[in-house]
């Protein structure tokens, strides 16, 4: 009995203490739970830049300009006898403008130039990613959504007539489609306008076209019309000015990045969707993505845009330069480069296919890894979007009984018994699940049509595109995932890096080859994170050479005969003549690409000459990074490569 007892009393002092730290741990967790912090960025930088008020001191391997182009300077000016556009016109054209943010800008450049070339006077083009969007807010019209009708009228005066609409007796015919409509290819020629657009616009008086490969005029131009690739130049970087709301916060934001003291790069991940599939990347990604992917791509094969086959060898394409950078792979390149691990990186582009999931080890080598969300609040977004209308609520609602006679007509037409279990009851389809834009693909082989909520977004990313692509022209450093893929499309990364070559051509912008890049990584594939001294030596040296005149040269090869505000030289440019001048680079065609500048006038001469004399010494060996390397590995580093990294050792990057 005494024995039983004393089980008891046991198992009660058990139950006690089991009750006792049940209520601690309960407890523990309701107040510790109250002072839970959400990651934020900007927490993280103040933390990481607590003294702002000290003085900046700059890398200047890392963050100093480019010596050897310092003396290219912007000048987009007539040259040559330019009369000012006469009142009597040959008649209008009116455009409407297909795509994304980059077509629309490249887009509209071309419309401009057209409209000088034949003549006519130019109605303000029709954005459609924001006129099919119903539910955009009533404050914008089609082209004032984006940018400023005010400022692009004005500064065009002396080039193109442009009125806002057609007069109102032509209205009427329009929408009757009386007027002929034509569907240029983003690599007309002149002549073909001449030959073949100006007869019928000189006839009907109006002409309508229609704009979806993100250019409607060839890149490359006569030089007997070079004037005419100077007033692209004058519509990209000086006309298209966007509304002063974007511009405001555009500016908060630079500010914003500026205040903590410390120098900034941005980064363009360039992972879209349709070009991932025109170059059938689709096995780099996982899962539902890579079925994203190869569906857009058997589109583009059924329309005729890609004459491959549908499934390619992706990790060969990869090797061959046509796929982007991940963002792991960036990461590493910077962290070769010599980035620090606080560095502030500004994460451009509206969308990023793949997801948060490819970001997650770029964030992890770089913590201050930013975007519009974290220098933004919501409110600040939701003013620059503007009231707009709500959309429905989307109520679930369950499907209609079915009547006993049409239960007793399925049951005949069941076929012979035994018959097999009726299927489950529906269930309810919760919002969650069907918001998602590739939620499709695992109840349908066909996409569905935009759903209005679609195409409002596809109106906002013109904003956020628009936000980023300031930021980008402003930041002190800009590295592409993706650019030059060959597609003949418009990208934004190179609009960016046109227009920081125009502004600023010493600016730090680096050109990457990914062929190259790609046989770096496949020597250090296993060893990544630990790579052996010469291979971040040999990144470095090929990442410093895209900064200078080589990548500029070889970016200009790739680049320019798709699109010229990629490489608005030497067109778009003048050369300060009291520095080195540098040979003439021609393209296949016998084309200057780069070196044929013009003498800068004596006005530009005197302010710029004397802020590249301070300059000099401090600058000298801002390109000579690693001349040892260079001159150990001979002029093709990358035939040696392997053999000289098998006899080196690991090294860390970060010791």
């Amino acid at each position: 009995m005494v024995f039983k007892s004393k089980i008891k009393w046991v198992a009660l002092l058990v139950l006690t203490l089991s009750l006792g730290s049940m209520v601690a741990h309960l407890s523990m967790t309701k107040f510790s739970s109250m002072n839970l912090i959400q990651y934020s960025a900007k927490d993280a930088l103040s933390h990481d830049f607590p003294n702002i008020v000290s003085p900046v001191i700059r890398n200047k391997r890392l963050w100093g300009t480019v010596r050897s182009l310092e003396s290219l300077q912007p000048y987009a000016n007539p040259r040559n006898s330019y009369p000012v556009p006469n009142e009597n016109t040959n008649g209008f054209i009116f455009a409407k403008i297909f795509g994304g943010f980059e077509k629309i800008r490249s887009s509209i450049c071309d419309l401009v130039t057209i409209s000088r070339l034949l003549n006519a006077t130019l109605v303000i083009p029709e954005i459609q990613e924001s006129t099919r969007s119903k539910q955009i807010s009533y404050k914008f019209k089609s082209f004032s959504y984006l940018y400023d009708e005010e400022q692009f009228i004005a500064s065009l005066k002396n080039d193109v007539n442009i009125v806002r609409s057609l007069p109102e007796h032509l209205k009427a015919a329009r929408r009757s489609n009386e007027f002929p409509i034509f569907k240029p290819k983003n690599s007309a020629s002149p002549n073909f306008y001449i030959k073949e657009i100006l007869p019928n616009l000189k006839k009907a008086k109006v002409v309508g076209l229609i704009i979806t490969e993100g250019g409607c005029l060839q890149s490359i131009l006569p030089p007997s019309i070079s004037e005419f690739q100077r007033l692209r130049c004058r519509v990209a970087f000086h006309a298209l000015q966007f509304r002063s709301e974007i511009q405001t916060l555009g500016r908060q934001m630079v500010e914003r990045l500026r205040a903590w003291g410390q120098p900034f790069l941005s980064y363009h991940p360039g992972l879209v969707r349709d070009t991932l599939a025109y170059h059938g990347c689709a096995e780099l990604f996982q899962d539902v993505h890579t079925e994203l992917i190869q569906y857009r791509r058997a589109q583009m094969i059924r329309q005729g845009i890609i004459s491959d086959k549908l499934n390619v060898d992706s990790h060969l394409h990869r090797e061959n330069g046509s796929c982007p950078l991940i963002p792991e792979e960036v990461g590493l390149l910077l962290r070769a480069m010599g980035y620090p691990s606080k560095t502030i990186i500004y994460l451009a582009g509206s969308q990023t296919f793949g997801g948060q999931r490819l970001l997650i080890p770029l964030r992890a080598m770089f913590a201050n890894l930013v975007d519009r969300t974290s220098l933004c609040s919501k409110t600040e977004l939701s003013d620059l979007v503007g009231p707009e209308t709500p959309l429905p609520s989307d109520i679930f609602q369950l499907p209609r009984p079915k009547s006993e006679s049409e239960l007793k007509e399925e049951w005949n037409r069941a076929g012979p018994r035994p018959r097999p279990l009726p299927p489950p009851p529906e269930r309810r389809i919760y919002p969650h699940e069907k918001e998602g834009w590739y939620g499709w693909i695992t109840e349908t082989d066909k996409e569905p049509n935009p759903s209005p909520r679609d195409l409002k977004m596809q109106a906002h990313r013109l904003l956020w595109d628009a936000l980023d692509y300031i930021i980008s022209v402003e930041a002190d450093a800009f590295f592409p995932g993706f650019n030059n893929d060959g597609s003949g499309w418009p990208d934004f990364s190179g609009l960016v890096m046109g227009q920081r070559l125009y502004e600023r051509a010493s600016s730090r912008t680096y050109r990457p080859d990914r062929k190259t890049i790609a046989a770096l990584f496949d020597i250090t594939r296993d060893n990544m994170y630990h790579p052996k001294h010469d291979w971040t030596l040999s990144v470095k040296e090929h990442l410093n050479k895209s900064l200078s005149e080589e990548g500029l040269i070889r970016q200009s090869l790739l680049s320019k005969p798709n699109s010229f505000l990629s490489h608005p030289l030497p067109e778009c440019s003048c050369r300060i003549s009291s520095l080195e001048i540098t040979k003439q680079t021609e393209g296949k065609d016998g084309r200057v690409l780069y070196g044929d500048e013009h003498e800068c006038p004596k006005w530009m001469q005197s302010a710029e000459a004397v802020g590249v004399q301070n300059d000099d010494i401090e600058s000298a060996e801002d390109d000579n990074d690693v001349v040892e390397q260079q001159e150990r590995n001979g002029p093709d580093f990358t035939t040696n490569l392997t053999s000289m990294i098998d006899h080196d050792e690991e090294w860390d990057p970060n010791d």
